[in-house]
């Protein structure tokens, strides 16, 4: 997978992740728990676009790894 397609996939992730919250029942328990899964699951491919740009390996580890907790804590959500 080329890091365009990973991209693209990262933002297609992202809009399903908000179109699902968009139905989630109103109320703060749908509220509380839409925010953090939106704000989480935006936040992989927004940190995905930032690694890539990453001038050392080591900056562009340490950016993935972010990556990779966002996407583990919108799994959690």
């Amino acid at each position: 997978m080329t890091p365009e397609e990973l991209r693209n996939r990262t933002q297609q992730f992202a809009l399903r992740v908000i179109k699902l919250t968009s139905v989630l029942p109103k109320g703060t328990v749908g509220d509380v728990i839409g925010r953090q899964l939106v704000r989480s699951a935006t936040s992989v491919g927004a940190n995905y676009r930032s690694a890539c740009t990453s001038q050392s390996t080591a900056t562009f580890r340490h950016k993935l790894s972010i990556v990779v907790e966002e996407a583990d804590e919108t799994l959690y959500w």
